[in-house]
């Protein structure tokens, strides 16, 4: 795909993008085949299939969604939809209580969970397909990453690629941009359900978390020190974002993987645009849009397919092919 990102003059505006397509996307329908597998420490993940027609392709991708998200959230059921389209599989999945039902165990789910997707991926091959591609959208972006670049050369033979888009690659530079004013709005809209997954927690493990003055969290790095770092193993928020993001292991990544981070993108710090990274890794192919938001990317067609959609398309269509990856964009 060839052609820069060029939506309506009205959709030129970050928060507009964002926004838009989060809420005002018709849901894409889906006859999702739930699945449950079971992880080593006796707790759960639950999976949703998406074939794309009775038999299985010998193709599949696997989505993974961003901060409390799910399967069905519409830039889920977007991609699985258009790739169902182009004769490819889905195996979208829920992170650790994003299900709607909490999961056993007191650790949740965060940005280096890349246990949990190298099960996922381990399932997909297990169930015959012989090319993987990855996707990620925002946390599942950065997640999808640091798992190629953290497994190196030690990735299964299926997996042919990846798409990241709107990746928090540099986590203490996005935690310190959506801390803004100007960003308020999302940093309320998250604190509030996340919220809801401590208190899930608190009925589960009572002696060993509480929403105790949760009211005074105000950012990430006051979420994550008080939850996510003790919870996981970290010794603090910023531990836990020096460890979990997947920075500094981009040039570590050994197959083609196309990033795409738009230049009014309101969650992301300078810091997550690698470009001199990108110059330097042969894999990496780094796409600035001058617009899309986060995880935006809307466009107006009959097709109802987002420019998201359409480049996924054509980059695995190419790798495929073993051809150019697509021009990016001026």
């Amino acid at each position: 795909m060839n052609r820069p990102y060029l939506p309506p003059l009205w959709l030129r505006n970050g928060h507009i993008q964002s926004i838009y397509a989060s809420l005002s996307r018709p849901r894409y329908r889906l006859n999702y085949q739930r699945e449950r597998i079971d992880t080593p420490d006796n707790d759960f993940l639950d999976l949703d299939w998406s074939l794309c027609g009775e038999n299985r392709s010998r193709d599949l991708i696997i989505l993974s969604h961003g901060l409390e998200g799910h399967t069905r959230r519409n830039y889920i059921t977007g991609m699985a939809g258009c790739l169902n389209k182009a004769g490819i599989d889905s195996l979208s999945w829920n992170y650790r209580g994003c299900s709607g039902e909490p999961n056993r165990q007191l650790r949740m789910y965060h940005n280096g969970v890349i246990d949990d997707l190298d099960l996922v991926v381990r399932h997909g091959i297990g169930a015959g397909y012989k090319n993987i591609f990855l996707i990620g959208f925002s946390l599942g972006g950065n997640l999808t990453l640091l798992y190629l670049g953290k497994t190196g050369k030690g990735l299964a033979k299926e997996i042919r690629g990846a798409v990241a888009f709107s990746v928090p690659c540099d986590l203490a530079g996005a935690a310190e941009e959506i801390s803004k004013p100007k960003n308020a709005i999302y940093m309320r809209r998250f604190l509030k359900d996340l919220h809801t997954k401590v208190k899930a927690k608190q009925d589960l493990f009572p002696t060993k978390i509480n929403d105790h003055g949760y009211g005074r969290i105000k950012n990430f790095k006051e979420f994550d020190d008080c939850y996510t770092a003790p919870i996981h193993g970290f010794k603090n928020a910023e531990d836990y974002w020096q460890k979990c993001s997947c920075l500094p292991w981009l040039d570590k990544i050994k197959l083609p993987c196309m990033m795409v981070n738009s230049l009014d993108d309101p969650f992301l710090s300078k810091s997550c645009y690698p470009v001199e990274i990108a110059r330097q890794t042969k894999q990496l192919h780094l796409i600035r849009p001058r617009y899309g938001g986060h995880v935006g990317f809307v466009a107006l067609n009959r097709e109802k397919e987002y420019w998201s959609e359409a480049i996924t398309k054509s980059f695995i269509r190419s790798t495929l092919d073993q051809h150019h990856l697509p021009d990016q964009p001026e």
